[in-house]
């Protein structure tokens, strides 16, 4: 039996473009995998942290079975270390031979955004119509959705590898559509100074002040990869025509988007039990009286057509994270690899 093909950082980053990746997650779904069947993810407690276990079988249908093995160690920081770090182990489905470790935190990277442009594609492309044409609404429409030749308006909240990855997986996805970044922070000189953290092209503007507010009302994408417990911004803020995506938190207990904004909105999620169990920005305004677990659309639905999002209230996609969605790009990664 060979050994196992051993994928670094820049070997994920390489086998596997960011549209790729969403291709491969929405054929996935299309095909008939079903988040709801996943595998739970189990959490030791460590004395410096958390061990995370998220398993995969891809409901029986890939070709693989997989696990993530990750951790996260807050103290890391003040040490200058990585807070998540982490492998991806990808098993034979058949005969349950390892056949590649990947590198944890790259493939993560890779698929959470991928996972996110997956479950709003079609909003964005239908908002737009084939590029180079006016879409169903110019600038000058109710909705404020724009022709595809013009820019794709993005507010991004965060200066973290998901905020990046965000930003470059929509440019992938969405070819010859040119984005127009605003990036949010709380500290841009900070974010100015700091290596990396600066998304190349963007405009820098500090979140809660006037310039901000008013890139967030002129978006057409929101995306919010924080590690904020509280609501960003005034749900106001937000157009009808939107699409906003929350992928910083995975606790019940935190949330970045206002009840309000979700009172209005559709609101997709990759699992409906899952969101319920993790999904703070969820359980919250469902706490709040602003959503019922009755109104959580499944991604699976949004990406098969079995369910049409109404374009003329925001589109809310808030992810938690699922071991399938590993699996799933990882077998994209080893194929391109």
């Amino acid at each position: 039996m060979s050994a196992p093909l051993v994928l670094d950082a820049a070997a994920v980053t390489a086998a596997c473009s960011p549209a790729d990746a969403v291709a491969a997650l929405r054929a996935a779904l299309a095909g008939g995998l079903d988040p709801a069947a996943d595998l739970p993810r189990q959490g030791v407690s460590l004395g410096a942290g958390e061990l995370l276990l998220m398993p995969s079988d891809g409901g029986g249908d890939l070709r693989h079975v997989g696990i993530k093995l990750a951790t996260v160690a807050p103290g890391n920081a003040a040490l200058g270390l990585p807070r998540i770090q982490g492998s991806y182990v990808l098993f034979d489905a058949a005969t349950l031979g390892v056949v590649a470790v990947l590198d944890g935190i790259a493939l993560t990277t890779l698929r959470t955004p991928a996972v996110s442009v997956a479950a709003v594609l079609d909003r964005l492309r239908e908002a737009a119509g084939p590029v180079g044409t006016a879409g169903p609404t110019s600038t000058d429409g109710a909705d404020g959705s724009a022709p595809a030749n013009d820019p794709l308006r993005v507010a991004v909240i965060g200066a973290g590898p998901q905020a990046h990855g965000h930003v470059a997986t929509l440019a992938d996805a969405l070819t010859g559509r040119p984005l127009d970044v605003a990036q949010l922070v709380r500290d841009p000189a900070r974010t100015a100074a700091t290596e990396g953290a600066r998304i190349a092209g963007a405009r820098l503007v500090r979140l809660g002040g006037p310039e901000a507010d008013d890139a967030l009302r002129a978006a057409d994408v929101v995306v919010c990869a924080t590690s904020a417990r509280e609501p960003l911004f005034d749900a106001a803020l937000v157009a009808d025509h939107a699409v906003v995506i929350a992928v910083g938190s995975h606790e019940p207990d935190a949330r970045e988007l206002p009840a309000g904004l979700l009172a209005r909105a559709t609101v997709v999620v990759e699992d409906p039990g899952a969101a319920l169990r993790e999904a703070g920005d969820v359980v919250l305004a469902i706490a709040d009286g602003a959503l019922t677990a009755g109104d959580l659309v499944p991604m699976r639905d949004v990406v098969t057509g079995a369910v049409r999002p109404d374009p003329k209230r925001p589109l809310v996609f808030k992810s938690t994270g699922m071991s399938w969605e590993d699996l799933v790009v990882a077998e994209a990664v080893l194929d391109g690899a």
